[in-house]
């Protein structure tokens, strides 16, 4: 009898062989089901979108200016995310507003806004996170989240996406411009995200908070992990799913079929991983190097849409790196990540991790 050892986070259990492969199975027929099932999903038309990146609409050679525009931008990645401080803060019962540094096409955009969520027997101001979720996420999700990291006794917001719930734009109720085959517009839109979060965190500073960490999940890992990167507030993050470049993901996964669809007509998979690098976890890594921040990154191994590949080398970049990064491997997916049982063990492990890294 051949034996698999499935590593629960922390627990290991042996099992056959061929209930292994019978729970990939079954792991991989719910991560179609609930693709599936989400509502609203629009194939966009692909464009270059230069004139959001400070461009020409009508450049001869799009192709050209992206180059050079993702290798200065990475160049000088620390301007490109430069947050002076936000001006008109207001906090109305629990949820913080204040106008984005970045102005995209759409007033409804403009405004960002958090919700947030405090212990309630919180005697000081101490630890804080800012939460960011998945890709379509609505106002009321990942709020037993940031209740879980209250009652570990740490602050949340939670805050609001480009072009998410509050911030959606008319006939789009999907996220359709945060990940889109217009060039970029997603480059714009990424970046905005990054700005948001560096402001938040400079609220939380300016009202007492000392020790900051980041939890994001999917983009919001992604928005995340270039966040800590580049803000020196910040001294940990939890990534849930993690991957190397924007392009694979979007071009290889299973949630983001109708974004590549258009794009596949215009671009390789190697120039949208260049054109979109400036938004990517990847080279970003060294930034981390002699930090003393820590980070945490847990992953699905049957993942459809941020591929274990991905996870294994954005890991081996890091280690490379000398950055250290303590990471799960469950055996789930993207969707079952947050269903049951998943959710608890991934619960139970950031919870843990941010709780003794902000204390």
């Amino acid at each position: 009898m051949c034996a698999t050892l499935i590593d629960f986070g922390g627990f290991g259990i042996f099992v056959e062989s061929s209930m292994a492969s019978w729970l990939e199975q079954k792991i991989r027929r719910y991560e179609h089901m609930r693709w599936a099932q989400e509502p609203n999903r629009r194939v966009m038309p692909f464009a270059w979108g230069l004139k959001h990146i400070g461009g020409d609409a009508d450049d001869p050679d799009p192709r050209g200016f992206l180059s050079r525009f993702a290798d200065h931008t990475i160049l000088h990645s620390d301007e490109w995310f430069s947050a002076n401080a936000a001006g008109d803060y207001a906090l109305e019962g629990d949820v913080l507003s204040f106008t984005s540094a970045i102005a995209s096409p759409w007033r409804e955009n403009n405004r960002v806004y958090g919700q947030l969520f405090r212990p309630k027997e919180a005697r000081e101001k101490g630890a804080a996170v800012v939460v960011l979720a998945q890709w379509n996420s609505r106002w009321d999700e990942q709020q037993d989240v940031c209740r879980w990291l209250n009652k570990l006794g740490m602050t949340a917001i939670k805050i609001s996406l480009p072009y998410h719930d509050r911030r959606a734009i008319p006939g789009h109720p999907r996220a359709d411009h945060l990940i889109g085959p217009n060039i970029g517009l997603t480059l714009q839109a990424n970046r905005q995200a990054v700005v948001d979060v560096r402001h938040t965190l400079q609220w939380l500073a300016e009202q007492g908070y000392e020790r900051l960490g980041i939890l994001g999940t999917s983009i919001g890992s992604c928005i995340a992990f270039i966040t800590m990167c580049h803000e020196p507030l910040l001294r940990a993050g939890a990534f849930l799913h993690v991957a190397t470049f924007f392009g694979d993901v979007v071009a290889n996964g299973l949630t983001t079929m109708n974004v590549w669809e258009p794009i596949a007509a215009s671009l390789t998979k190697e120039e949208a991983r260049q054109y979109w690098s400036p938004i990517s976890p990847f080279p970003y890594v060294q930034k981390l190097q002699g930090s003393g921040k820590r980070a945490l990154a847990i992953s699905g191994r049957y993942d459809p849409t941020f591929w274990p590949e991905f996870t294994n080398a954005f890991l081996r970049k890091a280690q490379n790196d000398g950055v250290e990064v303590q990471s799960v491997s469950l055996p789930c997916g993207h969707y079952s990540l947050g269903a049951t049982p998943f959710k608890y063990v991934v619960g139970y492990r950031f919870g843990t991790f941010l709780a003794r890294a902000l204390r």
